[in-house]
């Protein structure tokens, strides 16, 4: 009676007529399954088997008696063990050696390996049972060592981003999250905002330090809003009169000795009083011109004889205490 069989990895003891128990084999392995990334092995049969038989039958090749004997199914022909090892066996990808009957073996897009041979090329983990990769360039690889080999590089460390890790993707670029750090303080940036200057990635407050206008009068990073005056740049809330305190953004002021007043602190506090009037002298509107004598000063429109209150801005004048006179008018004094 003719016994044919099939084995998974583990293999089955099979019985002659004879009552001797024959050696264990593997027919093989030939479907993969493709889980995620990976490809996992399953075991299935070989084309060919193995058994032993009662009756006279000869071996295809060297035609000996396979009576009692073990032999193999290749292709639809009977073939004892070591025509098969001699002539039929697959090759091994790795050790470039037959793989035997009595062999287990695995295969992969009619690649050919003995179990023990099929491990990661990089770090020779066996794979018989775990999830591997095929590259391109035929090396068969874990799945630890395949995503070193084809996943992302860090832009500053330049080492592998495994999958699963915290990183950071920008601009199509990929960080480990601790190596996405500011250019100046050299601290991850992880949840905060960034900036970026040409490559350079920045922190706010760094970029801020280093690219912000700063206020004229406190020093200080303008970072929204502001106001300039005189072409320097001002925070708003620093555009204060010197006395008052008060804002000046949008109001009409002055300025003295690089100091900022309001209109009306200018004329309490700064501007010079006119001789004749005895207002302050402000430059605002009518008036603006200004006569200086002797530590005196007038409006020009002020600037008049006392007794024919013509202008004498321009013109010879006599000065009789703190009044002025005109030349005539000063001789009937």
């Amino acid at each position: 009676m003719l016994l044919n069989y099939t084995l998974h990895l583990l293999l089955r003891s099979v019985n002659g007529a004879s009552g001797t128990s024959a050696k264990n084999l593997l027919l093989g392995a030939s479907l993969w399954r493709e889980e995620g990334a990976y490809l996992h092995l399953e075991i299935g049969p070989r084309s060919y088997s193995t058994s032993t038989m009662t009756e006279r039958f000869d071996c295809y090749y060297c035609r000996d008696n396979l009576h009692g004997k073990k032999y193999v199914m290749k292709d639809e022909k009977h073939v004892c063990t070591k025509c098969f090892d001699k002539l039929c066996a697959n090759t091994c990808a790795e050790c470039r050696r037959p793989i035997g009957a009595d062999a287990k073996e695995l295969n992969h897009k009619n690649r050919h390996w003995h179990e023990d041979c099929f491990r990661c090329a990089k770090c020779y983990k066996p794979l018989a049972n775990e999830p591997f990769s095929a590259r391109d360039d035929g090396k068969i690889m874990c799945g630890t060592c395949g995503s070193r080999e084809d996943g992302n590089r860090c832009q500053a460390c330049y080492k592998v981003v495994m999958p699963g890790t915290q990183n950071v993707e920008y601009k199509n670029k990929v960080w480990h999250e601790e190596c996405f750090t500011c250019f100046e303080c050299k601290q991850p940036i992880r949840s905060q905002s960034f900036l970026n200057k040409g490559d350079d990635i920045f922190c706010g407050p760094c970029h801020e330090k280093k690219f912000a206008k700063k206020c004229f009068h406190c020093k200080q990073p303008i970072t929204s809003g502001g106001i300039s005056y005189q072409d320097q740049p001002w925070h708003s809330e620093c555009f204060v009169c010197r006395t008052c305190r008060k804002g000046l953004a949008g109001t009409r002021f002055t300025s003295h000795e690089e100091h900022v007043y309001c209109v009306d602190c200018y004329k309490t506090s700064v501007a010079k009083q006119c001789n004749g009037c005895k207002n302050p002298i402000t430059g605002f509107g009518h008036g603006t011109n200004v006569v200086n004598y002797e530590g005196h000063s007038w409006h020009e429109y002020c600037f008049n004889c006392k007794k024919c209150s013509l202008s004498l801005a321009n013109k010879r004048f006599v000065i009789n205490g703190e009044d002025i006179y005109c030349p005539d008018c000063a001789k009937k004094l």
